[in-house]
C-alpha cells in the first residue's frame, strides 16, 4: 500500500513524457531510486501473530530537526560565479527555493518555475534554484554548463547559485536552516530528491515545503496569498 501510494503521486509525472520512451524511462529510473531510499523509513513491528505492521521512522544518518534562531534574510549564499550573495537582498520580497538538476526526471519543471518568475516578479517575487549532484549524479555539470543549459532549454533567467549539498556533513547552512523550519513527509527533515520546493514570505519565514512531485503552477494560489 505504501509503495502504491508512492507510484500513484507520480502517474503526472509519467504523463510529461507519454511520447518519449527515453524520457519514460528516465522518470521509471527516479521512481526506482526513490523507493529504493523510502525503504530505509520503514521498518517492521512485531504484531503477535495479526499480520504485517510496518513503523515509519528515519535512518539512523537521517537529518534531524533542530532549533535554529535567526532569519532566512540573515543568511548568505554563492552565486553561480562563486560571488556572494546575501538573502538580505531579497527582503520584502516572496522566495521560492528550489534544489535543480539537469538531469532529472523532474528537469521540465524548469519551464513552469520561470513562468512562475515572469508572472510574479513584479510583484516582489523570486525563484532561487540551487543545483545539487546529490540525488542520482543527475547535476553533474559546472555551474557555467548549468546556466547554459537553463537558458537555452527552458529560458531561465531566475537565478541560479552555486552547486551546494543539501544533506549530511557537507551541507549549505541555507538548507540546513530551511530544513529545521519546515520539516516534510512523515516529519523527516531530509531533502529526499531533485526539485523540492521551500516558499518564503516577506518577513524571511518559511511558509510551505513542497515535494519533488508538486509542479510549480501548483504553487501559484500559495504565492499569490502572501505576496
Amino acid at each position: 500500500m505504501f509503495i502504491r501510494k508512492i507510484l500513484k503521486s507520480h502517474r503526472p509525472m509519467q504523463a510529461w513524457f507519454a511520447n518519449s520512451s527515453a524520457k519514460r524511462a528516465s522518470v521509471f529510473a527516479n521512481q526506482c531510486y526513490m523507493l529504493h531510499h523510502a525503504s530505509a523509513y520503514v521498518r517492521p513491528l512485531s504484531t503477535s501473530g495479526k499480520g504485517n505492521a510496518f513503523l515509519l521512522s528515519p535512518p539512523s544518518n537521517t537529518t534531524q530537526s533542530s532549533t535554529m534562531n535567526g532569519n532566512f534574510f540573515s543568511l548568505n549564499a554563492k552565486d553561480s560565479r562563486h560571488h556572494d550573495v546575501k538573502m538580505s537582498d531579497f527582503a520584502n520580497k516572496v522566495v521560492l527555493i528550489v534544489n535543480v538538476a539537469s538531469q532529472c526526471g523532474f528537469t521540465p519543471q524548469y519551464k513552469e518555475l520561470e513562468k512562475l518568475y515572469q508572472d510574479y516578479k513584479d510583484k516582489d517575487f523570486v525563484v532561487i534554484g540551487f543545483p545539487c549532484n546529490q540525488f542520482g549524479g543527475q547535476e553533474p555539470g559546472t555551474e557555467e554548463e548549468i546556466e547554459s543549459f537553463c537558458q537555452v532549454n527552458f529560458g531561465v533567467t531566475f537565478p541560479l547559485m552555486a552547486k551546494i549539498d543539501v544533506n549530511g556533513s557537507n551541507e549549505d547552512p541555507i538548507y540546513t536552516f530551511l530544513k529545521s523550519q519546515k520539516a516534510g513527509v512523515f516529519g523527516l527533515t531530509r531533502i529526499k530528491w531533485n526539485f523540492e520546493k521551500f516558499l518564503i514570505d516577506k518577513q524571511g519565514n518559511i511558509v510551505q515545503r513542497y515535494a519533488s512531485t508538486t509542479r510549480p503552477s501548483a504553487i501559484a494560489d500559495d504565492i499569490k496569498k502572501i505576496l
